[in-house]
């Protein structure tokens, strides 16, 4: 049986920010995966985890979907802290990577070779404030010309790190003046479709 571990990073803020949007997503994505017979693996990174059973869910699992807000232009810091316990603790078991991939012989070569994840596939599905009109705008002031990839870019090379494939990015913009929302969530069934 084929698996997906969904990963939601949400951070509750009271009275600011509760998570709905975000969980909606996530519950988009366990719905199309459990239609097809996946085994669905979750991890509220909020509710707490465990970093081994985090390394045994990327090892069992097919495909990895990160679903999370962008928080000042990143994930909440609480990923980063579930990345540095979890990637730390796959390295130091050798499950998720044997080290960088260099060898004695040749420091300077082969760089990111030593992941152990081949075959599997990383995404991630993200919120942003943002309009989608400022990516991939040179003349945005904030972002200068760069996509919604370029500024993954430390998330997704954990990943690549580790030898998964990435999908391309799934984003839901603008979402405090947004009125498509509801479209949004439509079209991510549709973008799980065509990728998976």
């Amino acid at each position: 049986m084929k698996k997906v571990l969904l990963i939601n990073t949400h951070l509750t803020y009271p009275n600011w920010t509760e998570g709905k949007l975000n969980n909606a997503f996530y519950e988009v994505a366990k719905d199309y995966f459990s239609k097809l017979g996946y085994e669905i693996l979750e991890t509220k990174v909020e509710s707490g985890y465990n970093p081994e059973e985090e390394v045994d869910k990327h090892l069992q699992a097919d495909i990895v979907i990160l679903q999370m807000p962008v928080n000042w232009f990143g994930a909440p810091w609480i990923y980063k802290k579930y990345v540095d316990e979890v990637f730390n603790f796959g390295l130091l078991n050798q499950k998720l990577l044997t080290g960088d991939g260099r060898v004695k012989e040749e420091l300077t070569k082969q760089y990111g070779t030593g992941g152990l994840m081949k075959g599997k596939k990383f995404m991630i599905c993200a919120t942003w404030n943002a309009p989608k009109e400022a990516f991939n705008n040179a003349s945005n002031p904030v972002f200068q010309g760069k996509t919604t990839a370029d500024l993954f870019l430390n998330i997704i090379s954990n990943y690549k790190f580790c030898d998964f494939e990435i999908v391309p990015d799934y984003n839901c913009f603008d979402i405090f003046r947004s009125q498509t929302i509801n479209d949004d969530l439509e079209n991510y069934k549709k973008y799980l479709q065509t990728n998976f």
